[in-house]
């Protein structure tokens, strides 16, 4: 519909420059051809030329050739812009084919043009729809849709999880983009106001604008408010623009088996066999008795508590008939993305989806199937986002007991929070990670690997599919940041440490423990004295 009205801007434009240069050639051709007189004199003499005859006629052959060069210019313009035409027009009747009337828009097939305006009627229903002239009574403060504020340098906003600042430059291109056209936009329309033509208008540039809002109802669009500087100084220029939804359209309709795809869960470890006794627990449960399409390869570091770690194993492969098992041992300094790497490559079936895991991790086996459909050899990478658990201690301090484990694992804000900051757990397939590069291996010790391997799979085509997940949880347990780290990772070790521990409140809670017991101390006194 954009292309259109462009089109239908740009025809008479086109057309009029046609003319002109028909009524030049003609002109031309008409001096070229007139007979002249012997003492006829010419006023514009070709420098350097023979006579002033033979320099007159070179110059209206040189001015017809670039004149006819030019006509053939536009007229092969016109023509890809009427192929272009042709094909957007081709591509809507076939849009229209596969995904007949899907909100209810009667779209006549036979009628191109009746069917544009039905949809541009649908696109600015939805202006009427979404609150952009009036308000609308909502049920709740909750129901709100808040604003965010934007410059030209800078985006201010609500939601901002633990990794997104509240003040920030657009990072993703799709919403620097975004903002950049709506300023583009905007300056356009101040350029070129409606029915004010002839009369002549300052010039708006984006360096005047002084700041916007913007918010998105899902189902409406997004509504846009730009304020730019006016001719003096408390005059302002408001301008409102709203991008319409369209209707909701299939892509896809498919059956997706996944009776036989294996998942190889990796664990790199060191030590920690209490911490893997826990883990298997949920191994044994979701990964063999639910799902039963699993591999489990453990990469150890070391030799200290491996006995028992292997000893882990063997029973939960007697005990549950479990023969899908590797255990690699590495006589060196435990590095996780080394552990991963040496066990993705140690897999020596065919094509398979790697997860990689660690030991503190509680999964589900619907967990499982969302890192097979979420992955696709070639195509896409699966980076769930996983629930990080608060220290038990603190969120149950109050209780007489803490709770058994799969009553702990809820989603509340009490309870945890989303680790956005984290890419460690991800799910992609063999051959996706082999043909990425791996990991890098120079990294030693805690942290930095996952990042590595996450910038490697986003600077690729692969799609990375990134989204909370509600069957993957991280257990709380006692972070140590050891001395032998970097600078860099062991500030990432302490920021991880000080999210780990509890919410603001609860922390608050524990801050200010003191002035509360006063309090209640006080309060309790009074009531005696009563």
């Amino acid at each position: 519909m954009i292309l259109r009205r462009r089109f239908v801007l740009f025809l008479p434009r086109f057309v009029g420059l046609l003319m002109v240069a028909c009524c030049l050639v003609t002109i031309v051709y008409m001096l070229a051809c007139t007979p002249k007189g012997d003492d006829q004199q010419f006023s514009l003499p070709r420098v350097h030329s023979p006579t002033m005859k033979e320099g007159y006629e070179a110059i209206l052959q040189e001015r017809e050739e670039y004149h006819l060069n030019y006509i053939i210019s536009l007229k092969k313009q016109i023509a890809q812009l009427k192929a272009e035409l042709q094909g957007r027009s081709e591509q809507f009747k076939n849009m229209q084919d596969q995904h007949p009337d899907p909100l209810g828009i009667r779209l006549d097939h036979s009628n191109l043009e009746k069917a544009q305006a039905n949809l541009l009627a649908f696109l600015h229903s939805q202006i009427d729809k979404a609150e952009v002239h009036s308000g609308i009574k909502l049920s709740t403060e909750y129901a709100v849709v808040p604003f965010e504020t934007f410059t030209l340098q800078k985006v201010y906003q609500l939601e901002t999880g633990l990794t997104r600042h509240p003040e920030e430059k657009p990072v993703r291109k799709d919403k620097r983009n975004e903002l950049i056209e709506v300023i583009e936009l905007a300056v356009g329309s101040l350029n070129n106001p409606e029915g004010d033509g002839n009369a002549k208008h300052r010039v708006y540039t984006a360096s005047d604008f002084i700041e916007g809002i913007y918010r998105t109802e899902k189902d409406k669009g997004t509504l846009y408010e730009l304020t730019f500087k006016g001719d003096t100084k408390h005059q302002l220029k408001k301008i409102v623009l709203f991008r319409p939804f369209g209707p909701v359209m299939k892509v896809k309709n498919e059956n997706v088996n996944v009776a036989d795809t294996l998942i190889n869960v990796i664990v790199p470890l060191a030590k920690r066999a209490s911490k893997f006794r826990q883990f298997m627990q949920n191994f044994r449960e979701m990964g063999i008795q639910q799902d039963g399409r699993i591999h489990l390869t453990v990469v150890y570091f070391g030799k200290e508590q491996m006995n028992e770690v292997k000893s882990i194993l063997e029973n939960t492969s007697k005990s549950a008939n479990f023969k899908n098992f590797t255990f690699i041992q590495l006589n060196e300094e435990f590095s996780r993305g080394k552990g991963l790497d040496v066990g993705a490559r140690f897999w020596k079936g065919n094509n398979v989806v790697l997860f990689f895991c660690d030991v503190d991790i509680y999964f589900t086996a619907e967990f499982l199937n969302s890192c097979r459909l979420n992955t696709q050899p070639g195509k896409k990478v699966f980076y769930p986002v996983l629930f990080s658990q608060y220290n038990p201690s603190i969120i149950y301090g109050h209780h007489n007991s803490i709770p058994s484990l799969k009553q702990q694992l809820v989603i509340k804000k009490e309870t945890g929070f989303w680790r956005d900051f984290g890419f460690g757990m991800t799910c992609q397939y063999r051959s996706d990670f082999i043909n990425i590069g791996g990991f890098d291996l120079d990294i030693k010790g805690w942290g930095g690997e996952d990042v590595h391997l996450y910038r490697k799979y986003i600077h690729s085509n692969l799609m990375v599919i990134r989204t909370p997940v509600r069957g993957l949880f991280h257990l709380w347990h006692e972070k140590q940041c050891l001395d032998e780290l970097t600078p860099e990772q062991y500030k990432m070790c302490m920021q991880s440490k000080a999210m780990n521990e509890a919410s603001h409140s609860q922390l608050g809670m524990l801050v200010f423990k003191q002035e509360i017991e006063t309090h209640l101390h006080r309060q309790k006194w009074s009531k005696k004295k009563t």
